[in-house]
């Protein structure tokens, strides 16, 4: 069945439609949640520790769970995030809370950074 909505610009409507939703899903593809980033944060400084080769990497491997390239326009953007308020009391929250309580099991951070270096180190290859 063929669609009786006439032509927009040489694209029908539902193209058109279908188009619009793309290309405002991919520029909202990444709205930064603070508190999370901060979770992620804190993880990966402990994943950096166990493993040297991930150090300096936390960009790129934040953006990449996004899927979103790691340039100066995003770096700059989670450079933001990390210096307002909402981000700062979840560090500070999160570093509390572990005071307090035991650690992981190394088993599970293990899991955990091994997965995220896996996936940084796919979408690497996918820039390339």
């Amino acid at each position: 069945m063929q669609s009786m909505r006439a032509p927009v610009f040489g694209v029908t409507v539902p193209t058109a439609a279908l188009l619009l939703a793309l290309v405002v899903t991919e520029t909202a593809a990444m709205s930064i949640d603070a508190k999370a980033m901060a979770r992620f944060d804190h993880s990966y400084t402990k994943c950096e520790a166990r493993y040297p080769q991930m150090r300096g990497a936390r960009d790129e491997a934040y953006l990449s769970m996004w899927r979103v390239k790691a340039d100066a326009k995003a770096r700059a953007e989670l450079a933001t995030v990390r210096k307002g308020a909402p981000y700062q009391a979840e560090s500070k929250r999160i570093q509390q809370d572990e005071a307090k309580q035991a650690t992981a099991p190394s088993t599970t951070l293990e899991a955990q950074c091994q997965a995220l270096w896996s996936e940084t180190q796919r979408v690497r290859s996918l820039a390339k």
